[in-house]
């Protein structure tokens, strides 16, 4: 495989320079290539889903004639216009409806095609995917605090092998009454005392899980090992104060604490213990101050003999 030298562009006050009517790429969703351990370069693995209008899609359309693929990975053309208000199943969905009349020609577009890679015809939101995964452990959680909206965490599981089938097997789910921390009644404190002048931050905590992968006769991998955790995260202020540059220049750790707590008295407070600073990133862009990013990084605290401390308080007995 050749090797993936394309990057990400700069996301650093990417919604701020948006409001300003520049045209910022968000960060690629997609984390793995063909070639992968889990993608295995086969002829009739892959099946693409692709419109016309869209320019990535031309772009994958292109590589796949260029390479010669065309016999080796199947391909649906979708209808360019999503379903109106009119049709009977919904809409804004992707249609694959050859037969379809384009408004501009009166005729049908003879490069679109009916839908084959799940056989459940026409439309890609009614395709459903009933999998079962078993064995599942916790890689990664990473969330954001931000200075409004409600809290969300991103979490990454290995699973150690997965079951499809044609219906669920979870049965219909409940209702799930949760009661939310919004980023309004989040606080940052170092050493006990409030951080002020935060713009944001972020926490990723990885327990870098290494997968047993052994020769199988049901192609399951034999589980995830813990190597040495991570505990990692940036923080961006204004620059109104030398706090974080003096604690970066002499190498000293801090103890940081981020805490939400509700009204009526929840509370989830996540506690790093030993935090060490680089020398920041200092960012000077015009009226709106000075700004610095600062790139964290959690070791052991010898005293209390961990990284980090979560504490959740609410009104649940069990979980």
């Amino acid at each position: 495989m050749t090797k993936d030298t394309s990057t990400q562009e700069d996301q650093t006050k990417a919604k701020e320079r948006r409001a300003r009517g520049e045209f910022v790429r968000g960060a690629s969703g997609f984390r793995h290539v063909i070639g992968d351990a889990d993608f295995p370069p086969e002829p009739g693995r892959y099946h693409l889903f692709v419109a016309l209008n869209c320019p990535w899609c031309h772009r994958v359309t292109l590589a796949r004639n260029v390479l010669g693929l065309q016999d080796s990975i199947t391909m649906d053309v979708a209808f360019p216009n999503r379903t109106t208000e009119n049709d009977p199943e919904g809409p804004n969905m992707w249609e694959f409806a050859p037969e379809r009349i384009a408004t501009l020609t009166g005729k049908p577009l003879p490069e679109c095609t009916a839908e084959t890679g799940t056989g459940n015809s026409l439309r890609l939101p009614e395709v459903p995917r009933y999998a079962m995964y078993s064995g599942c452990v916790l890689d990664q959680i990473i969330w954001q605090m931000q200075r409004s909206g409600l809290l969300t965490a991103t979490a990454r599981l290995v699973a150690q092998g997965e079951t499809v089938g044609t219906t669920t097997s979870a049965g219909t789910p409940a209702a799930l009454e949760l009661q939310r921390f919004g980023h309004f009644n989040g606080a940052i404190t170092r050493n006990g005392s409030a951080l002020g002048n935060v713009v944001s931050a972020d926490i990723t905590y990885a327990n870098n899980l290494d997968r047993i992968e052994t020769i199988r006769s049901d192609g399951r991998i034999d589980g995830a090992d813990p190597s040495i955790a991570a505990l990692t995260g940036s923080i961006e202020v204004r620059f109104a104060d030398q706090t974080l540059v003096t604690q970066a220049i002499n190498g000293d750790a801090c103890e940081l604490e981020f805490a939400y707590v509700l009204p009526s008295g929840e509370s989830f407070i996540f506690t790093i213990h030993a935090v060490y600073l680089p020398l920041p990133r200092i960012e000077i862009s015009g009226p709106q101050g000075v700004q610095a990013t600062f790139d964290w990084q959690a070791a052991r605290d010898s005293t209390v003999g961990r990284m980090c401390t979560a504490t959740l308080i609410n009104d649940v007995e069990a979980y």
